[in-house]
């Protein structure tokens, strides 16, 4: 039986975004448009609905007179992206025998 997925992190950016973050403890606005090739606006955009559905906290605060945007994964976003990852799996893994 197919376990449907997650609409929110079928998202090929989102996806990305996520998976970035489970890997790091948390990252910058820039470096995350860098590894994604994302434009600005979209990744915004992307972020946005990732922080509303709790997926991922945003911290917005100044480096010296620059403006820093910080994103890091919650607890909610780390079971969601697991539970992604395993009914993707189930979808992957399906005998047709």
């Amino acid at each position: 039986m197919f376990k449907s997925l997650d609409p929110l992190l079928h998202s090929q950016l989102r996806l990305a975004v996520m998976s970035l973050l489970m890997n790091v403890e948390q990252a910058e606005f820039v470096w995350i448009k860098e590894k994604t090739g994302a434009t600005a606006g979209n990744l915004s955009v992307q972020l946005d609905k990732l922080s509303k559905a709790k997926y991922l906290e945003i911290n917005k605060k100044f480096k010296g007179k620059y403006p820093q945007t910080l994103c890091k994964i919650t607890k909610t976003g780390e079971k969601a992206f697991a539970e992604y990852v395993k009914s993707l799996k189930n979808y992957i893994d399906i005998k047709t025998d």
